[in-house]
């Protein structure tokens, strides 16, 4: 099994002068779930490089089992530190694509041209897409084979309007997910904020927030197996 994880470069949260980038816990759960089954991951990014991690998913109340071990893990921390150039990526060459949150994907792999074109290609070669919590961003531009959305119609999920209130970035974000989702048609659900939520249509599958991120990436290895 060929992975690609596909993480954000941007790091400013709008015009807060605050910094923002991914989520800690929506990497290194995803991670590990991936390495742990024997899968051969690849690490990309707009830029290349380290990716910025937002400071408030290291903050303590923020940590879980799997950022412990990464924290342990040096030879995946040179992994993050070295992620290869998005535009460099052949999709060709994967089984399935994951996408980590955090605010920064708001800004910058929702725009993303080649994001945009790994997805449609993995998508239409009916190969598992997933994104958890703000990453379901990258599907803003994403068309299916018809010229439709390509979540037109399909369950999906994201992180919520009311969980986005609760950390009073509402304003501050570009769009919000829930909202910019809907309005492309997709089939909006949501369980209870901060607790795992999935959704799978066909090769299709999101994640709520952080807490879902282990069983999106389970839900992705299930169709590899």
């Amino acid at each position: 099994m060929k992975i690609l994880m596909v993480l954000t470069s941007h790091d400013q949260l709008g015009d807060t002068g605050n910094k923002t980038g991914f989520w800690l816990e929506e990497f290194s759960s995803p991670y590990y779930v991936f390495k742990d089954a024997g899968a051969d991951i690849t690490l990309a990014s707009p830029k290349g490089g380290q990716p910025p991690l937002d400071p408030t998913s290291d903050a303590e109340d923020a940590q879980t089992e799997s950022t412990d071990r990464f924290k342990n893990d040096k030879e995946a921390q040179e992994h993050l530190a070295n992620t290869e150039v998005l535009s460099k990526v052949n999709p060709d060459d994967y089984d399935a694509v994951f996408y980590p949150g955090g605010h920064g994907p708001l800004w910058d792999l929702a725009e993303d041209s080649d994001s945009k074109a790994i997805i449609e290609h993995l998508y239409s070669a009916s190969k598992p897409v997933g994104a958890v919590c703000h990453a379901p961003a990258v599907f803003k531009n994403t068309k299916a084979k018809d010229g439709n959305s390509l979540v037109s119609g399909k369950k999906v999920t994201g992180f919520s309007n009311s969980e986005e209130a609760a950390v009073e970035l509402t304003e501050v974000v570009p769009f919000l997910v829930e909202d910019m989702l809907q309005q492309n048609g997709g089939h909006y659900s949501k369980g209870n904020d901060w607790e795992s939520f999935i959704q799978i249509d066909g090769n299709l599958i999101t994640g709520q927030n952080p807490a879902s991120s282990a069983d999106t990436a389970k839900a992705i290895l299930a169709q590899l197996k």
